[in-house]
């Protein structure tokens, strides 16, 4: 049997044990699609970034901010999706369970927002925590939401 530390990706998806009569309720995977979007939409600002930098540089070659730009995007997108695209997010009716053992009761969910294609949970301690590239983040805000008890205007 190979070592689980050595399996790439293993912990990109809830490990916590569900407690006695804990259910999960709902399930936060990434999206393929939603990944593919929000990496062109980056590659378009690098590109045109860019080139606005080289041509207040003076570069007569501000074309090549644009290939710059695009090639940052689409090596960063290539090399991240095994990691990205494999993250999940399970909701209990209990806890918020993440990647890398993360584990937010739901009473110290203090505020839902939505950021992009992300969801950002925000608890009681300040902690920060992304649920990334979710093809209907108002869905899953509001599932969340629902679930910690938060009305889904104030979670906005």
């Amino acid at each position: 049997m190979p070592d689980p530390d050595l399996i790439p990706n293993h912990r990109m998806v809830p490990e916590a044990p569900l407690a006695e009569g804990e259910a999960v309720i709902a399930s936060f995977p990434a999206d393929r699609a939603t990944y593919v979007r929000d990496h062109a939409a980056m590659a378009a600002l690098a590109m045109g970034g860019g080139m606005i930098v080289l041509w207040l540089l003076g570069n007569p070659h501000v074309w090549t901010g644009a290939v710059g730009g695009l090639a940052a995007i689409a090596v960063r997108g290539f090399y991240l999706a095994s990691e990205d695209l494999s993250a999940r997010w399970d909701l209990t009716d209990r806890r918020l369970l993440g990647p890398m053992g993360r584990s937010i009761p739901l009473s110290e969910i203090t505020r839902i927002r939505a950021l992009g294609s992300a969801v950002q949970i925000i608890t009681r301690g300040g902690d920060k925590h992304l649920i990334k590239y979710q093809p209907d983040k108002d869905a899953t805000r509001t599932a969340i939401a629902r679930a910690a008890g938060l009305a889904t205007e104030a979670a906005a």
